[in-house]
């Protein structure tokens, strides 16, 4: 069945609904200060998917585009930052949506791109992804893993479902932790109760990855909140900055890079 999405140009293109029939996707806090929101400042958490580049984590937090008003022309939606333009097209399908994007910019610039969903998801809720794929976690989750932490380490890998004795597959009642991983893979599938909902990313030869953010009311400090992130990501890391050299987007000599996102209602375990 299709999904209905629904957008908000003015205030940084966020996604603020993902329906299907009797199902929203999409979690929300309601914070007034994101509606007035200026390049550069602090990143106001408000739920819905939000669109993170060129980088994640790091400066900016969250990207540049997500505190930028976005004009609309049609069909199409885009947003102009200081060093690339990225322009998304969204439609529906048969069975969920897609969403068509060009980042233009000049060659060899490299970014990360996430698709920072938010989703409104139960505590019996499941994620599927590649058996064994390989999966870093991030220093927050330190207490957690099965071996100390490495000094200066960024991240350590381990493989899907528990990388480094880690599960990450449920989600559980809340217990005042929160993850984040990338997985090394295109796609991801959601379970909650009867409802699916499958998350992919079409790239070419652009490096892509699933991002978690699975938030059991362990941020932020101190008035933490439950939030789950299922992120279809280009790139490998939350930071540009961490990024090796395979890490990350990079711009060709076209100028362009071109990808899709597709969401659908239909199961696509992998």
């Amino acid at each position: 069945m299709p999904l209905d999405i629904v957008t908000d140009p003015l205030h940084g293109g966020r996604w603020t609904s993902l329906a299907a029939p009797g199902r929203e996707w999409l979690w929300h806090r309601p914070d007034p200060e994101r509606q007035q929101v200026l390049p550069g400042m602090e990143f106001v958490d408000a739920g819905g998917l939000e669109e993170c580049v060129p980088t994640v984590r790091g400066t900016p937090d969250h990207g540049d585009a997500w505190s930028r008003p976005w004009t609309r022309e049609g069909a199409a939606e885009s947003v102009r930052c200081a060093d690339f333009t990225l322009r998304r097209t969204i439609r529906a399908t048969s069975d969920g949506a897609e969403a068509h994007y060009v980042l233009t910019a000049e060659p060899g610039f490299r970014f990360v791109w996430a698709a920072h969903a938010l989703l409104d998801l139960s505590s019996a809720a499941t994620l599927h992804l590649p058996q064994g794929a390989s999966t870093r976690l991030f220093p927050e989750a330190a207490a957690l893993v099965d071996r100390p932490w490495p000094d200066g380490a960024p991240w350590i890998t381990g493989a899907w479902p528990a990388p480094c004795g880690v599960p990450l597959d449920g989600l559980g009642p809340d217990d005042g932790t929160a993850v984040g991983a990338v997985v090394d893979a295109p796609g991801a599938c959601v379970h909650d109760g009867p409802d699916r909902l499958h998350l992919a990313l079409h790239a070419g030869e652009q490096s892509v990855s699933v991002a978690l953010w699975r938030n059991l009311g362990g941020f932020p400090r101190p008035t933490p909140y439950r939030s789950t992130g299922v992120e279809p990501m280009l790139g490998r890391v939350f930071d540009l900055a961490e990024a090796g050299p395979d890490d990350a987007a990079r711009v060709p000599a076209s100028g362009e890079v071109r990808w899709r996102l597709t969401l659908s209602t239909a199961c696509r375990c992998p």
